[in-house]
């Protein structure tokens, strides 16, 4: 049995969820979600924690006591059945350019000429549905019209899924996707099998690593890239201009996703300090944005 402890909360405290495991004295600490807002009520999100077991008042009042505008707070449970539905809701095929993402029950989705990838609802960040990954996908199509990638990272790869895109895309590429979560590598693995794309470090092959930015020696090894892809969040981004400007070689590009759009001329700003500059303009309208730059000195 699954339990889960909803909520509503203001919106500068749903898009600064903290990590419960670095805050609460607890064996498994659950993950928070927040989901985007009914559009007629922009500045009211849901908050939603999964546990295995019940929570009791203790936890409950811990979680909580995190925002200060937690309101209508229950405790409830969602059994197994319910779990599975709920998180296939609502996935339908996502298309950008030749890219279709589809879940086993949608495969007619991709038609001939398509880059069909298949991705299933569950425990990694990246089913093509946020627009953060749609995005980063459009601008994959978009590149993909214009040159050929050789050496690719997919920094906070999540299910695999922009890793695997930028394959299909780039047949001969070598791509490395990591992740700061081990369970996403695992996802991203699985995915990589079901899609029938090889695991590895040669040409051709995705290669996994564990690790916060580009801490990883095989993340190190493979630089300089010509491709970075990065769908996070807009405080690592930024953190991260120096790592990424020094590992990507002089024309590479870098599409950036993961930022609010309040945010996007910080994110841009750091990262031109380290000779990347926009390669189009930045979209002032939309929620999440991509933001797509290129190396100086290509």
């Amino acid at each position: 049995m699954t339990w889960t402890l909803s909520f509503w909360c203001n919106r500068a405290e749903a898009e600064a969820l903290p990590d419960l495991a670095d805050i609460l004295p607890l064996d498994e600490p659950p993950t928070l979600n927040a989901e985007e807002p009914d559009p007629a009520r922009p500045d009211e999100w849901l908050v939603t924690a999964y546990f295995a077991d019940w929570p009791d008042n203790t936890t409950v009042a811990q979680i909580t006591g995190l925002f200060t505008s937690a309101r209508d707070i229950a405790v409830t449970p969602l059994p197994e059945a319910d779990w599975t539905t709920l998180s296939q809701r609502g996935l339908a095929p996502v298309r950008a350019g030749r890219f279709v993402v589809h879940t086993a029950d949608h495969r007619q989705a991709a038609r001939t000429g398509d880059w069909g990838l298949a991705i299933e609802a569950g425990l990694a960040f990246g089913t093509g549905q946020h627009a953060t990954t749609h995005g980063c996908l459009k601008a994959l199509a978009r590149l993909g019209k214009r040159r050929r990638f050789g050496r690719i990272a997919d920094l906070g790869t999540g299910t695999g899924v922009l890793a695997m895109a930028a394959l299909r895309a780039n047949r001969s590429a070598q791509v490395i996707a990591s992740d700061i979560d081990p369970v996403a590598i695992d996802v991203a693995r699985e995915n990589l099998r079901r899609n029938q794309l090889a695991h590895g470090s040669c040409a051709g092959r995705i290669a996994t690593a564990v690790a916060p930015g580009l801490s990883a020696p095989a993340l190190r090894q493979m630089a300089p890239y010509d491709l970075v892809l990065a769908n996070i969040l807009a405080p690592p981004l930024i953190a991260l201009a120096r790592d990424v400007s020094a590992a990507m070689a002089p024309g590479g590009v870098l599409v950036m996703a993961g930022l609010l759009h309040h945010q996007q001329r910080a994110v841009a700003n750091a990262y031109r300090r380290h000779t990347l500059v926009p390669v189009w303009p930045m979209d002032r309208q939309a929620e999440w944005p991509c933001l797509v730059l290129v190396k100086k000195g290509g």
